[in-house]
């Protein structure tokens, strides 16, 4: 037998015990039926009756006049359970879960009857069965039904599409700057400097470039975390996901916070004096003094996770590791780049749409979500809470999806400085915008899709690594960026007069 989900909306369901406000629950309710009101002040005060038998698959013995009935799923339909409640003169149906999860309704597809006068509504089973014990202790029980419109769009996806953007934005003009100053450096020592200590100043980056099987190997790794953390998610195992994104915060928070003061005259002085720590070597004041404090937050804001106020920590932690990571790691050219992306592109599509094939389920929603953990999710998210939404919430962000294309982004901009080109002949503000214009596609398909997870990627990277490739193409630079990413320079260890 097929079935198929029909459109369902959540409802709130404020409850009163004998006439004292009681707890507020959150059920599910059915698109078939009258539309619920949107607003609490014009929902119904309405009296809950116990359905005899109490699944309501046969006329019910009890008599109704316009009270609520409150019944257990199975047995029958849900739209057989609605139309005998609705002849029997119930004014809605509210239908106990046998789960403590909420359940989309579905109706048989070839089901006829679905002309239903009354709204049904499903509540979890832990709900459901403490509305039933008040009912049974011969307490009169009367709620509410109402579903409260949400906003298109919330103040929070302006914010959290700012926050990515301008991660973005800090990330690229860092790691640019810092090829600019090393691109110098290297130009210095090329003039005076012998060719062995050129050689071993080139050899000592500090950074990690990625080559294409890196590149290819990091997805499918990501691919195999991912179905771990979805078949071993549990309380733990968020725990060391904590303590791993503790350690990452920890490490990005310093390495921000000791170049931004360096910038300020009071901290140049210990910015430039060193002292030995055994296993560390040379460590410098400044970032001697900053440690403690990026320790401290990190622990606070893990023993506080769970406050409302937490996502700011949060978004510190991770914003500062992103940076970190986008200064650390580097695309070498556009062919990198064009296989790291192409590769996410189809993990995105692969972990949130098809994985439901096997599955039965989303395990990138599913992860992002934390369920089965007892947490609110996992930490390598930014989140920001959905202030004028009244269901509340959180609009989040995952970290690969600032990352992955940030590097692309990046890329463009060091090779824009290094080939002195400026913001109209160069590719950063077409990489920046057309990133830009992804993630505000990706929230503008999440509100159509009526909160539904969406893979961002899917938008992003044909935004961004299209935009790249055929703006390249057109302005015949394709070759260079593809093969070397970097303006062709003079030979570092002969010179005119060598020959």
């Amino acid at each position: 037998m097929k079935i198929y989900h029909v459109l369902c909306w959540r409802v709130k369901v404020p409850t009163w015990i004998d006439g004292v406000e009681n707890d507020e629950y959150v059920g599910v309710g059915a698109r078939f039926g009258p539309t619920l009101e949107s607003k609490e002040k014009h929902a119904n005060h309405t009296r809950v009756v116990i359905a005899d038998p109490p699944d309501c698959c046969s006329k019910p013995k009890n008599k109704l006049t316009s009270e609520i009935i409150l019944v257990h799923r199975g047995k029958c339909s849900f739209t057989t359970k609605a139309n005998i409640a609705d002849e029997a003169g119930a004014s809605a149906i509210l239908i106990i879960n046998y789960r403590t999860e909420l359940f989309k309704m579905v109706c048989e597809e070839n089901e006829t009857d679905v002309d239903i006068g009354i709204p049904a509504v499903m509540l979890p089973q832990d709900a459901g069965l403490n509305i039933e014990r008040h009912i049974k202790n011969n307490s009169m029980v009367s709620i509410q039904l109402y579903s409260p419109l949400r906003p298109f769009v919330d103040v929070a996806e302006v914010f959290l599409w700012l926050m990515a953007v301008g991660t973005i934005l800090c990330a690229s003009y860092w790691s640019a700057w810092t090829a600019r100053e090393a691109a110098i450096e290297q130009e210095k020592l090329l003039k005076d400097a012998s060719d062995d200590y050129v050689a071993e100043s080139v050899g000592s980056r500090g950074y990690v470039e990625i080559s294409t099987t890196a590149a290819v190997l990091f997805v499918v790794l990501a691919s195999c975390f991912l179905v771990m953390l979805y078949k071993f998610m549990s309380f733990w195992f968020v725990e060391v996901l904590v303590v791993l994104f503790c350690i990452g915060g920890i490490e990005g928070l310093q390495t921000c916070l000791v170049p931004l003061l360096s910038c300020f005259r009071w901290f140049q002085h210990p910015a430039q004096t060193f002292v030995k720590i055994p296993f560390f070597g040379a460590v410098p004041y400044l970032t001697l003094a900053v440690t403690p404090f990026c320790v401290v937050f990190a622990v606070v804001w893990a023993v506080k996770r769970h406050a409302s106020y937490a996502w700011i920590g949060q978004d510190i932690l991770g914003i500062a590791l992103i940076i970190t990571v986008l200064q650390i790691v580097r695309i070498p050219n556009l062919k990198v780049g064009t296989v790291l992306l192409s590769c996410a592109f189809l993990y995105d599509i692969l972990w949130v749409f098809v994985s439901k094939w096997w599955f039965h389920e989303s395990v990138m929603i599913v992860v992002a979500r934390g369920d089965k953990s007892g947490e609110d999710g996992i930490p390598m998210l930014l989140k920001l809470p959905r202030l004028f939404d009244p269901w509340g919430g959180y609009s989040i962000i995952g970290f690969g999806d600032i990352i992955l294309p940030g590097l692309l982004v990046a890329f463009s901009l060091r090779y824009d400085w290094l080939a002195k080109k400026n913001l109209r002949t160069g590719y950063f503000v077409w990489a920046m915008t057309a990133y830009g214009l992804g993630l505000l596609v990706t929230y503008v398909a999440l509100n159509l899709m009526d909160g539904h997870g969406q893979p961002a990627l899917l938008y992003i990277v044909p935004f961004t690594l299209g935009t790249f490739l055929s703006l390249g193409k057109k302005r015949g630079d394709l070759k260079i960026l593809w093969t070397r990413g970097e303006p062709e320079r003079p030979c570092p260890h002969h010179s005119q007069e060598d020959n």
